[in-house]
């Protein structure tokens, strides 16, 4: 039974929140904070950050006239709380379930999300576009963005505050400084950060409100004024954010609403010209024991017992291919010296916790900034050294030019280790692994694999390691393996080269990646019907496994390619291949399943696979269709 509130049962929108007295705002923000909780606790979901910004959260919807002011949350997993504020209470149970709610801020789904965010250090760029837009339009809203949670650590940021300093165009962005991004800060800008904080503004609250309403006022006397440059001086905020034209102020006690609420009030009837930047200080997980004592804050969490804190565990032993993965490059990294890792502030997701435990000297946490751990991989690669750059699928598109530019172009041997590589689940189309393959594979001399289970993964990770003249990247899914037997470290594979799992008359399946044991199980139903394929494993993008297509599309009457990426990857370079050869102008047939031209909202992965037709089902029905099959076929449900 879902709890009643006091006054967050009166609240749907930000309109009902304004009617509530400001002395009860605490209360309201209690309230909304045990919610929270509780519907995180069925869903599951990106709890620390969102328990940071609660106060803050009503305190912007309390001062600001949402939606007409904008206000942009980055990155967007802080959003739990604005949501439940702005008309999405009764969904909130639905967080990350198909058809509910998305996890992340999304235009399509409110009117109070003005910029879909699920990327870190998109708002300052975002907020900025608006303001602009609201110039050239003669209007007067506010615009609002929220970066936090190490977002400010990458370098869109800077590029971001660099323009909007010069642009004397009125914004307001607070910094929600929570000591925290996914795991630990690194990089110079947390110690900045932290060095801000220790001249510990807020220890005289009122003085500081009393100053800073001072400075926004267009009089105030030679006191206040010399008091508030005094005071902007000791804590030193000013020195680097000044100097990229933003007026500065903090940091402030984020969880304090007597004093945001009035800095808020401030900022946003200033007459100030410019962009302003308010520090807050906040705490990752506040309110809830469990989350402020977690390492990690309660980054994100599975579902949970509210009482205790116990999150649901999987009951499956079999380890996880990111678990795999780490334990793998530890044992090579053991017998090789040269083999060091990098991660872009994701040690835990990608598994490089583990390495860093064996090699804390050979990791290194460049923190959200994914085109310089790219350069940077480069640059080690250069002095004969063995990067293995860990990024997920989605993240590595944002140093795509630094792929191409540092990397192929010069051939260096950089190994990436693409995570999260397919369909994701909860997180949705903005960290689904969708084109990855289709990305590097274009790229000239990359050899680009794909991992159809745990074992075939050991044997990507053992190659790679002796790929010593070109890139190479291999791709594997989140979640637990199939439970295959793995191999040893020694178990290496030719490159370009593919296996042939079963051989069949007619028709060949061409696999690449993790959707073979669905192949297999499509394989077995077709085969009751009298249907024999031939099946293999391609491992390779690139370089193709150009002999055995070759003999397969001259002894088949169709080829099937099958691949959880988009358009553009192993089926577009297998039909490459077969036009160039004269291949297609015989009586071969032949079809490509990739994922569909649509981003697949937010479900389990077996439902979104269903929807790509990329499930057992899927690949049967379409073997049929390709043989013109007379069998009529029963899709199992």
């Amino acid at each position: 039974m879902i709890k009643k509130y006091k006054y967050l049962d009166e609240i749907n929108f930000p309109s009902d929140l304004k009617k509530i007295s400001e002395s009860k705002l605490q209360k309201v923000a209690d309230e909304l904070r045990e919610e929270m909780i509780n519907a995180v606790s069925v869903t599951g979901g990106h709890l620390g950050a969102s328990l940071g910004v609660v106060e803050l959260t009503v305190a912007l919807h309390y001062i600001f006239n949402t939606p007409n002011d904008k206000l942009i949350w980055d990155v967007g997993h802080q959003c739990y709380p604005h949501k439940i504020l702005t008309g999405r209470k009764d969904k909130i149970r639905t967080l990350r379930q198909g058809g509910g709610l998305s996890g992340f801020t999304k235009r399509q789904e409110s009117e109070y999300d003005p910029f879909g965010a699920a990327h870190s250090s998109t708002s300052i760029s975002s907020a900025l576009g608006i303001a602009e837009a609201n110039k050239l339009s003669n209007k007067l809203d506010n615009v609002i963005a929220v970066i936090g949670d190490g977002a400010i650590s990458a370098g869109m940021a800077y590029e971001a505050m660099n323009n909007a300093g010069a642009s004397k165009t009125k914004m307001i962005v607070i910094l929600n400084d929570n000591d925290m991004s996914i795991a630990k800060p690194v990089g110079a800008m947390g110690t900045y950060l932290a060095k801000i904080f220790s001249g510990k503004i807020y220890f005289s609250l009122r003085e500081t409100i009393k100053l800073i309403t001072s400075a926004f006022s267009k009089r105030f006397s030679a006191k206040a004024g010399k008091a508030e440059d005094l005071l902007r001086s000791v804590v030193t905020g000013g020195t680097l954010f000044s100097s990229l034209g933003f007026y500065y102020i903090g940091p402030i006690d984020g969880h304090d609403l007597n004093a945001l609420v009035p800095i808020l009030k401030n900022a946003r009837d200033s007459k100030h010209e410019g962009p302003i930047l308010i520090h807050i200080k906040t705490k990752k997980g506040k309110g809830y024991s469990f989350a402020e004592k977690a390492e990690d804050k309660y980054h994100g969490v599975t579902k949970f017992n509210v009482e205790t804190g116990q999150q649901s565990k999987s009951s499956s032993k079999i380890p996880s291919y990111t678990k795999v993965f780490a334990n793998t490059l530890v044992q090579h990294a053991k017998k090789d010296s040269k083999i060091v890792a990098i991660t872009a502030a994701m040690p835990d997701g990608t598994g490089l916790d583990i390495f860093r435990k064996e090699f804390p000297d050979r990791t290194f946490d460049v923190g959200i900034a994914e085109q310089h751990a790219v350069t940077f991989a480069a640059g080690l690669a250069t002095e004969n050294f063995k990067p293995y750059t860990a990024i997920y699928s989605t993240f590595l598109q944002r140093a795509y030019d630094q792929v191409v530019h540092d990397v192929a172009i010069q051939s260096l041997p950089v190994r990436f280790a693409i995570d999260r590589a397919g369909l994701v689940g909860a997180d949705g189309p903005t960290h689904a692994g969708s084109f990855d393959t289709t990305y590097l594979s274009t790229l000239p001399n990359f050899v680009v694999m794909a991992a159809s289970d745990e074992a075939e993964l050991v044997r990507m990770i053992n190659t790679s390691t002796e790929i010593n003249d070109r890139p190479c990247a291999f791709r594997y899914p989140r979640g637990t393996g199939l439970g295959s037997v793995l191999p040893s470290f020694n178990e290496k594979i030719e490159i370009g080269k593919s296996r042939i799992i079963q051989e069949g008359n007619k028709l060949a399946i061409l696999n690449f990646g993790a959707r073979l044991n669905e192949t297999l199980k499509a394989a077995d139903n077709l085969k009751k019907k009298g249907v024999n394929i031939t099946i293999v494993d391609a491992r390779f993008a690139k370089p193709l496994d150009e002999n055995l297509i070759w003999q397969l599309a001259t002894t088949h009457e169709a080829i099937v390619t099958i691949e959880e990426g988009s358009i553009g990857g192993f089926g577009s370079h297998v039909v490459n291949f077969l036009s160039k050869k004269g291949l297609m102008d015989s009586n071969l047939k032949f079809r490509s399943m990739t994922l569909p031209d649509i981003f697949i909202d937010q479900d389990t992965p077996d439902n979104m696979y269903k929807i790509a037709n990329l499930d057992f089902s899927s690949i049967e029905e379409k073997v049929l269709d390709v043989l013109n099959s007379n069998i009529v076929l029963q899709k199992q449900k």
